[in-house]
């Protein structure tokens, strides 16, 4: 023991710097810790960065897209009115030549030529008429008259309108419709409703089959009360009417 204790050397210097092997380890992990915060931090810089381009870049895309849209919808309102007005000027012009070419059939008929009407067919104020004894669909009442070389009846006037009334026997489906846009009244020939005939109350466009787009004339009614609107696919009689014929004389 004494040999020992004698082999140590007290009057040896010690060495105050930890040995590598002691702070080596944790420097490191020091260093790559720090690294790791310097990363983190960097990338947090770049995602604020990219935020805030995306948020710039958003608020301009979403400026252009509402001026954009503003200009589209201001685009289309204006070729809206125009369209509206094309539209307009069209049937005006129609119900002008519908109008010249009825004045035309009037003058016609006030000349000295005589007319006649086909079998089966009545004639009043130089139109023919034919009421029909089959019935069916406002659509195939249409088909059977334009098959005819007839439309179905235009009711213009008061003395149309109670010359047919006195000759019903039954309801008969009439020209009128409104099946091209609900509550705009339109004859066969497209010119518009000016004078009508409707019964109190009517047209309401209600009634068991779905919408009431097609008109019929009830008999046993008032004459000037007569007009009901219903479903087009209803069975009913049709009125025909169509210019007579002029026989020449030599």
């Amino acid at each position: 023991m004494e040999e020992i204790y004698a082999n140590v050397d007290y009057n040896k210097p010690v060495d105050p710097t930890p040995s590598t092997n002691q702070t080596g380890p944790r420097s490191s992990e020091r260093r790559l810790h720090g690294a790791v915060v310097l990363c983190l931090g960097l990338l947090s810089v770049v995602l604020l960065v990219g935020l805030i381009i995306l948020g710039v870049t958003y608020r301009d895309l979403a400026a252009e897209h509402s001026t954009i849209k503003a200009n589209l919808t201001e685009r289309l309102q204006a070729s809206n009115d125009k369209l509206s007005s094309v539209s307009e000027e069209r049937d005006l012009l129609k119900a002008n030549l519908t109008s010249v070419s009825k004045e035309l059939d009037t003058l016609q008929c006030l000349s000295k030529q005589k007319r006649t009407c086909p079998a089966g067919w009545k004639m009043f104020s130089c139109t023919c008429y034919l009421f029909s004894t089959k019935t069916d669909s406002w659509e195939n009442g249409k088909k059977d008259c334009r098959d005819r070389g007839a439309e179905l009846v235009i009711i213009d006037t008061v003395e149309k309108q109670e010359f047919i009334f006195k000759t019903l026997k039954e309801d008969n489906w009439i020209g009128l419709n409104d099946r091209e846009k609900e509550g705009t009244w339109k004859w066969i020939d497209g010119t518009p409703l000016t004078v009508g005939y409707w019964r109190t109350g009517e047209p309401n466009n209600n009634g068991p089959g779905g919408e009431e787009d097609c008109v019929q004339i009830k008999s046993g009614v008032n004459a000037k009360e007569s007009w009901n609107d219903v479903h087009c696919d209803n069975s009913l009689p049709w009125i025909c009417a169509k210019k007579p014929q002029y026989l020449h004389e030599f």
